[in-house]
């Protein structure tokens, strides 16, 4: 056997042996499996609980859509006509009396009065059997409606645009086109990609330290080592801790999938919650590069410190703080996905998994400045995993001396 293929046969019994461990732990179980679960139990329950309840009327997006029959007493002489769809919710009666009794007769759910002086004041009444039955404005809307379509002489548009009557839209002098952003889906899509794959990188990232850390504790690392070379270890590690955190990211993305389904959510969204296709590919590979810069120096931190040694907390926040500045500047970077913020923070390795995929999610971005990203990324994950590496040596690992981030960064350009 060739030494580089007993150099992977290691690699890949590293590997093998730390997803078979983190996949069975419990705490790693209860995530992936129990979160999802509580969450489909408290979407999916209440619903099943309340069939055969009086389904409790909500504002539709159109005047015209349909729920329960109601009542009304015009006293002001205003409702002349009622407009297309309302008649099959609305009934009229000549007077309160006539009105009270078929509400207690159960031919209407509720009935509204409109007082003679509606026009100076604006207000009617809501006349309910029961309030909590229903929510303290039911389906009132079909009422407004229907004044405000005889207030303005039967003319539905114009009640509509009063109704709504400004529609704002953005229009920047600059001649170059550029995606339109604003506080919808424009924002929201690419503010929850960047917070997702933070959480993601940490996640896998601190699984990896967290393992390590352990196996510093228990001495097993100077027991491996004596077999392994560093770079061995440290490949099959974050290989491994990578499969078990993309593991655990599709079973709750598939769990929340399956749930808006059932939930009749995911029909519902409109074209602009839609997420491409190659938004989810650049988001895999800007998750495995940014997870391996991370992972690496979490790892090696985790070898050299052991779990919870003092000074270690600090040296894993000075890890972990680059990855975090494109979130505090997320509100500059959506807006103006190309500024010169955005692209340096975007190119820059340490920051760029975050900053990248929020410009890519926006929109815009021309197509070599992702590629670029990627690749200088790569040569940042292979530099730190030589480094990190080196500084696995033996005798750093028996010294017992304290880590601060300090050391621990001349550990890596190999000062010590």
């Amino acid at each position: 056997m060739t030494p580089r293929v007993a150099s992977l046969s290691k690699t890949w019994l590293v590997l093998r042996n730390e997803v078979v461990t983190q996949v069975s732990r419990r705490s790693w179980i209860l995530a992936t499996f129990g979160l999802p679960l509580v969450v489909a139990v408290i979407m999916l329950v209440p619903p099943l609980l309340r069939r055969g309840s009086p389904a409790m009327p909500v504002e539709p997006s159109s005047p015209t859509t349909v729920n329960v029959l109601e009542g009304y007493v015009d006293q002001s002489g205003l409702v002349r006509e009622l407009p297309p769809g309302t008649e099959k919710v609305l009934r009229a009666y000549a007077d309160e009396a006539a009105a009270s009794q078929a509400l207690a007769a159960g031919d209407i759910a509720a009935y509204y009065l409109v007082p003679p002086d509606y026009a100076e004041t604006g207000q009617f009444s809501y006349v309910l059997p029961d309030p909590k039955a229903f929510s303290l404005d039911g389906q009132s809307w079909v009422m407004s409606w229907v004044l405000a379509v005889n207030l303005v002489g039967g003319d539905e548009e114009l009640a509509v645009q009063l109704r709504e009557p400004a529609k704002l839209s953005y229009r920047a002098l600059t001649s170059e086109a550029a995606p339109e952003v604003g506080e919808g889906w424009d924002y929201w899509i690419p503010f929850g990609a960047a917070m997702i794959l933070y959480v993601i990188i940490i996640m896998a990232s601190s699984l990896l330290r967290s393992s390590m850390g352990d196996e510093y504790k228990n001495r097993l690392l100077e027991i491996m080592m004596v077999s392994l070379n560093p770079l061995e270890l440290l490949t099959g590690k974050i290989v491994a801790l990578a499969f078990v955190g993309l593991l655990q990211t599709a079973v709750w993305a598939g769990t929340g999938y399956l749930l808006l389904r059932f939930s009749g959510t995911a029909t519902t969204l409109p074209p602009a919650a839609a997420v491409p296709l190659s938004l989810l590919l650049w988001s895999l590979l800007f998750f495995l590069l940014g997870y391996g810069v991370y992972a690496t120096l979490l790892a090696g931190l985790g070898a050299l410190t052991g779990p919870n040694v003092p000074g270690s907390s600090t040296a894993d926040f000075v890890i972990i703080w680059p990855m975090m500045i494109p979130i505090f500047f997320l509100s500059i970077i959506i807006p103006d996905a190309n500024g010169l913020a955005a692209v340096a923070l975007s190119l820059f390795p340490p920051t760029a998994p975050i900053a990248m995929i929020t410009r890519l999610a926006v929109g815009g971005v021309p197509w070599w400045q992702p590629v670029l990203s990627a690749l200088l990324l790569a040569v940042t994950v292979a530099l730190i995993l030589r480094a990190v590496a080196r500084a696995f040596r033996t005798q750093v690992l028996l010294g017992g001396q304290p880590v601060t981030s300090r050391r621990y960064l001349a550990l890596l350009l190999g000062r010590e």
